[in-house]
């Protein structure tokens, strides 16, 4: 949907499904390889910058959730993007380790942990990949949002069953996106949140330790998933000359 209203204000637009999930080709189905799906926006540049009618020199990104820090983790090592905006974003890697308010304690983290090695022992000796349920994280504080999207018509679609590989969870331990992203200046950064999102902590962190440009956009009365499709609240003019701004105009 971002790419479709974007290119209805005159942008050139692509969005992809990340490696192992939905349209996207990988094996196995479901796995979570956090430094793969940062690859993926690089690709994703590599190929629209080929393209004869876009200009090289004006490309950005958009990452809603948790591709909002896999964007910027692209982006602090890829000068190519040249302005990055995040919609309800989520660190992976710090809500795996603690949550988001602080709710994933040790003994969970170390359950996880546990799992994993216990599925690749099993998956090593079966050959194949083994799929657990869905992303259900037991203490997941925007779950209920997250069913009201995904398991119903508003979001579900065939081609993403959310059933993923337990193993490679642990994965995202060892994943900060936040890390030295003042790298990313001078080029710039729109940070967009839900007022009422009870991840909103990611994108005030996110927006602290970045350096100038940025900017930070909270919609009043929204959660997390009211960014995500509820077009009469998420901010298209604010996006529009943001990117006209930085990428020179590109529209």
């Amino acid at each position: 949907m971002y790419a479709t209203k974007m290119a209805e204000q005159g942008f050139v637009t692509l969005t992809f499904d990340q490696s192992f999930w939905g349209q996207s080709a990988g094996s196995p189905r479901g796995a979570v390889v956090p430094d793969v799906y940062v690859e993926n926006f690089s690709a994703a540049v590599d190929f629209l910058g080929t393209r004869a009618f876009v200009a090289r020199d004006n490309i950005g990104v958009i990452g809603v959730c948790a591709s909002g820090g896999f964007s910027l983790a692209a982006a602090k090592i890829d000068p190519r993007i040249k302005a990055v905006a995040t919609v309800s974003m989520y660190d992976m890697g710090e809500y795996y380790r603690t949550g988001i308010k602080g709710e994933r304690a040790r003994e969970t983290r170390d359950k996880d942990l546990q799992l994993a090695a216990a599925k690749r022992w099993k998956e090593f000796e079966a050959g194949k990949p083994i799929h657990g349920p869905g992303q259900n994280d037991p203490v997941f504080l925007e779950a209920a949002e997250s069913n009201d999207f995904y398991q119903t018509a508003r979001g579900k679609v065939a081609s993403n069953d959310r059933r993923t590989t337990p193993s490679t969870y642990a994965k995202f331990m060892n994943y900060y996106p936040f890390n030295g992203i003042d790298a990313i200046s001078p080029r710039p950064i729109l940070f967009v949140v839900g007022e009422i999102a009870p991840s909103r902590g990611y994108t005030e962190t996110a927006f602290k330790l970045a350096a100038e440009p940025k900017e930070l956009v909270v919609i009043n009365g929204a959660n997390r998933i009211d960014l995500y499709d509820r077009t009469e609240i998420i901010p298209w003019a604010k996006l529009t000359s943001f990117f006209n701004q930085h990428l020179g105009k590109a529209a």
